[in-house]
């Protein structure tokens, strides 16, 4: 996932640059596998580790947040049950306070 992010969205928008897509289209399958083991985990548990937000949820959220700004954030449609995550995450008071934070930094 950190080599899409890093080229569909740093080099591009913070470092000006040109987003490498061999390196993109060589880990977008690789992606698709991570997805898939998130899909099937959250088919059967509301967070990645339980039924409670927990570590891993705080430590994979931010990447698959930044993911969604890349140009490639639309392979997650194929994922009803992230997105769901995603969604669950994104709706908790503290990510929102962290949310309009960023905003203002960016």
């Amino acid at each position: 996932m950190l080599p899409i992010v890093f080229q569909g969205l740093v080099v591009p928008v913070y470092m000006g640059g040109t987003s490498g897509l061999k390196v993109i289209e060589e880990n977008l399958e690789k992606l698709k596998e991570i997805m898939e083991v998130y899909e099937e985990r959250l088919s059967k548990l509301k967070y990645l580790a339980g039924n409670f937000l927990s570590l891993a949820d705080i430590s994979h959220f931010p990447m698959v947040h930044l993911l969604q700004e890349t140009p490639y954030g639309s392979v997650l449609d194929a994922y009803p049950h992230v997105k769901a995550w995603m969604a669950a995450v994104m709706d908790r008071p503290a990510v929102k306070k962290v949310m309009v934070l960023m905003k203002t930094f960016g």
